[in-house]
């Protein structure tokens, strides 16, 4: 997942203006694009869940590859951080799922932060989960 997401990470540096300006749904841009990047693991062998129901709430994406899986909850930030929010929402799907690792991806779309700012790779731990937030 690491190398994946981090690959992930340098195709949205390099092409995410181009993608999301062909969108009418701009928020729709970096779920749909990281949907297309991940295909390849699905082509391996996976399987791509989208709005995975979890109780009353839906994980935005779940990669199942090789017997795992990979939670991911995609959060769009315009202004007010989302990181938190991200973390305690994932870490109850998490919990649904009885798995101890997850992926927050932040989608930062302020127009003034450059993007040795958007694009970082942070772990940290709440309730004992495993919860790496990767920007964008």
């Amino acid at each position: 997942m690491k190398r994946l997401l981090t690959d992930f990470q340098t195709f949205w540096r390099q092409n995410s203006e181009i993608w999301v300006e062909r969108f009418e749904y701009k928020e729709a841009a970096p779920h749909l694009l990281l949907q297309a990047f991940l295909q390849k693991v699905v082509n391996g062998g996976g399987q791509l869940v989208r709005e995975m129901a979890l109780g009353k709430q839906r994980l935005d994406l779940c990669l199942h590859y090789r017997g795992n899986a990979y939670p991911m909850e995609i959060k769009i930030r315009y202004s007010d951080n989302k990181v938190e929010e991200g973390i305690s929402q994932l870490a109850g799907y998490m919990d649904r799922l009885g798995i101890d690792e997850g992926w927050l991806l932040v989608f930062d779309r302020r127009k003034n932060v450059d993007w040795e700012t958007k694009i970082f790779w942070k772990t940290k731990t709440f309730n004992q989960k495993t919860i790496h937030v990767i920007g964008g």
